[in-house]
Order: C-alpha cells, then structure tokens, then sequence
C-alpha cells in the first residue's frame, strides 16, 4: 500500500523530477505550484548580509548629505575620493560645453564711414581682438553701402550668426535688424568735418596714400587720366557730379538706413539720421578728437577696447597709422569752399548734432580737451588721426574753465553758420575771414 502511494506521488516510472537538486527550502507540494513561483526567485533572494550592506552604504550617503549641509561644502573624504577617481565626470567628458560667459553688449556693429579714420580704428581693432579675444568680422566689399530687401536678410542673418562676443565692421549704411526678426546690435562710428572728409576721398581715389605709389592706381583703374588729375577748383565750381549732390549728400545715410528717402538730401533724412543716433548708436565719435574717442569707446565697451589708448600712442602703432594718410591734397579757393558748405548745408548740421552730443558726453565723463592756439590754416582742413591732441588730466583744468571752453566752441560754431549764409565772392578771403572771427574773444 504503502509502494502503491509513492508512485502516485512521483508518476513518471520513476525518474527524478529535479535532476540538479530539489529548490531551496525543499520540494514544493506539486510541480505546478512551484513553476508559478520561479518568477519570484530573483526578488526573494536577500541575505542579511545584503540587507546590511545596503542600509550601511544609505547611511552614509546621509550623513555625506548632512556633513555637507552643516559643514558649507562637500566632506574631505569625498574630495579625496574626487581627486582619486579624476576631476573629470561623465558629463564633463560628455556633455554639452559649459556656457561662455560673454560681455554686455556681446554683438557691436561699427558701420564705418569712409575716410573717418575707419582704417586706423579697423587696425587697432586687430589687435584688441587678439589680445581680448573677441570676433573680429570684416568683409571684403567695401562699395556697396545700399543694399536690396534680401541683401539686407542675408546680410543681417551672416552677421547674427556669427560667433559671440562678435565686432562687426563694414562701409555699409544702418541696417535695422528688428524690422527682420533679428536682435538690433550695439552700434558705434565715428564722422569728421565734412568739407574734409570729401577732400580726403576726392583725393585719395586719385592717388591713394602712403602705403605704396601705385595704390591709387589699383583702387581706380578705369579712372581717365584727365579725370585723375583734375582741378578740384575746376569739379566744385564747374559743378561735376563727384563734387555736387547726390554725392556730396555722404555722411547722413550711414545713419538714416536703408531707405530710399535716405539718400536724398534734406530734412527728413537728417531728422531720421538724428533719430537712429539717439536710439541705437552708443557712442559716435568726432575724428578730430580721436583719442577722447578711444577713450570713452574703453569706458563703455572695456572688453572690446581696454587698452586701446596705449596702443594708439606706441610708437610702431603711429608709424604704421601715417602709412594711411592721404597724399596730394590741395586746398581748394575760398569761392569754391564757400560753395561746398552751401551744398552740404545738411551734412553740417549734422555733423554739429553729433559733436555737441559727443561733448556733453565728455563733460559727463570728466574728459576736458587741451586748449591749444591753432595754427593759420584753413578751418576746413583739419588734423589727421594721429594729429589729435593728448587727454589731459582732470586737476590740469578746472570746471569754470571748461566751461569758457564749450563756450567759446559755440561761439565758432555759429558764425561758422553765419558765414555760410553770407554771399561772398571770389575775391574776398573768406579762410582769413574764418580765422579773424573764430580769434575774437
């Protein structure tokens, strides 16, 4: 009977059901019950040794967290265990780049006007960007300051692009960068007398500067020679179109835009120029006060221009500076220089806009200019960038004299618009005229 119930346990003509050994704790009741089972194994399977390991290595982790708490930093065994395994972790190795922290404001454009001291400034930008490390982005088209709607989109999509902190330099009038959905930049420029300016560039495009004797040749090749070499008393008062409007209209629409209405002489594109200065132009400089220029452009944006003063007075930067000067000018008659204010009536009281903001912005900066007894010259012919004269420091003069001093300046700026109005002819002096008036306390 009792053989008879052990076949009826174990069918199967006795083979072993569990040809590796019996499960742990014994034989389940019934083969079925123990395959349900089986699944469970893996999580059943603690010891109390595991257990302890587990509580152990929670409770200092706590106490890790609180040491850190209570202690303002991190615990010393966990530093050594730091520098032991290697100061790099995976998302060092793996991650993305940590964020750079970049300078406000991180995107500049300076929009040169041409024969500004725009290559003296691009020259000095060189350097600073080397040794400050921001990106220094220039173009090689130097022609083509109006550009189409789409020029314009590409134009401000290559520049918003680029790498920042990013100086963007180009002879090119405003653009707006909003008006394309993109972030408007800091601008910065610098202008000059603009009598000067054009007589700078009426010669320059015939005969280049000092940096080689045929470079006017290169930059103008299909220029005629009659046309190289023509009278600048003969293209002003014959009324050539290099020397009359819509040309001599020059300095206003790198500031007004892009518009059509920009490039026409008048009122509402000086107005519109005015505006832009106010609203998007940090600082616009007057060359003939250069380093003051230098100066506040290092106050306002020190991670593009600290420095830039003492790199402007070495000696090797001056010496490369007068390879650009311009050779060959000439003075024009005092007929003609009359004719070329009436016709740039705007281009001056624009010009005189900008230096009166430009001076209050020195008086609120503390910058006093030296008062220095010019020599008999033309009132238009002013100095070149590296005839600016030095800063001087603030006890050197004193508020009541800096005063007399932007009181006298408005003095010579209005009769200078006096003088404009008069109708002179030929035969009258009107550069000794200036320089009488401009002397009288």
């Amino acid at each position: 009977m009792k053989k008879k119930q052990q076949q009826q346990q174990h069918p199967g003509s006795g083979a072993d059901p569990w040809p590796h050994g019996a499960p742990l704790g014994g034989a389940p009741p019934g083969l079925g019950s123990w395959k349900r089972r089986v699944s469970l194994l893996p999580l059943l399977r603690f010891s109390l040794r595991d257990y302890g390991f587990c509580m152990a290595t929670l409770l200092v982790f706590c106490l890790g967290s609180l040491f850190y708490q209570l202690g303002g930093g991190p615990p010393r065994f966990l530093l050594d265990l730091r520098q032991y395994l290697g100061n790099s972790t995976y998302l060092d190795d793996h991650g993305p780049p940590p964020s750079k922290a970049l300078p406000f404001p991180s995107q500049v454009v300076y929009n040169r006007v041409g024969k500004c001291g725009s290559r003296t400034v691009v020259l000095l930008l060189r350097i600073l960007s080397e040794k400050h490390g921001f990106n220094l982005v220039t173009s090689d088209i130097h022609n083509k300051t109006r550009l189409t709607k789409n020029e314009q989109m590409e134009l401000i999509k290559n520049i918003s692009t680029a790498e920042q902190p990013y100086l963007f330099t180009r002879h090119v009038h405003f653009l707006n960068f909003s008006r394309f959905g993109g972030d408007q930049p800091v601008y910065i420029n610098i202008i000059r007398d603009p009598v000067n300016r054009f007589l700078s560039n009426y010669f320059f495009r015939r005969f280049g500067d000092w940096r080689g004797e045929q470079n006017h040749m290169i930059r103008t090749p299909s220029m005629r020679q009659e046309e190289r070499y023509l009278d600048i008393n003969e293209c002003i008062l014959e009324n050539y179109p290099e020397c009359s409007n819509p040309r001599l209209f020059y300095i206003i629409p790198y500031f007004c835009g892009q518009h059509p209405r920009c490039r026409e002489p008048g009122e509402w594109a000086l107005e519109r120029a005015k505006l832009n200065v106010n609203e998007n132009f940090l600082l616009v400089g007057i060359l003939e006060e250069l380093e003051d220029v230098l100066l506040l452009l290092e106050r306002f944006l020190p991670h593009y221009f600290k420095g830039v003063l003492s790199i402007y007075k070495d000696p090797e930067h001056r010496k490369l500076g007068n390879m650009t000067v311009t050779v060959k000018k000439t003075v024009p008659s005092p007929e003609a220089v009359q004719i070329l204010y009436q016709r740039m009536r705007y281009e001056y009281e624009f010009y005189h806009y900008v230096k009166e903001q430009f001076h209050l912005l020195k008086r609120k900066f503390g910058l006093k200019s030296r008062v220095s007894h010019p020599v008999l010259r033309p009132h238009f012919f002013l100095p070149t960038p590296l005839e600016t004269e030095e800063p001087i420091d603030d006890e050197e003069q004193d508020d009541e004299k800096w005063l007399e001093d932007i009181y006298k300046r408005n003095q010579q700026v209005s009769l200078e618009f006096f003088l404009r109005s008069l109708k002179l002819d030929g035969s009258q002096d009107i550069k000794q005229v200036i320089w009488n008036l401009s002397s009288v306390h």
